[in-house]
């Protein structure tokens, strides 16, 4: 009966076994590369929300697109929140 590991005849031996381990580990090592890179950037709506999307700056802003605040107290508003925050320029945009 014939092996896989026919070592003392001239066969490949056990070391074949040894490929398809390498290849797994090739094919499981982009994958991880893959999703700690280019799929990073694709979460869907599960994940949770950020910091920066609770920032008040943010918060004023959806305020103000809902109709709660207008424009004049939008603006003095976002004037007061840029100092206190750093932020420079019109509307808060750094």
């Amino acid at each position: 009966m014939e092996t896989l590991a026919q070592f003392g005849d001239g066969g490949p031996g056990p070391w074949i076994l040894l490929f398809p381990v390498i290849w797994a580990l090739v094919i499981g090592g982009g994958i991880t590369l893959l999703r700690r890179t280019v799929w990073r950037g694709r979460r869907g709506p599960g994940w949770p929300t950020t910091v920066a999307d609770n920032s008040p700056i943010t918060v004023l802003g959806h305020r103000f697109a809902s109709g709660e605040i207008d424009e004049d107290e939008y603006w003095r508003r976002l004037s007061v929140l840029d100092e206190q925050f750093g932020r420079t320029g019109k509307g808060g945009a750094a």
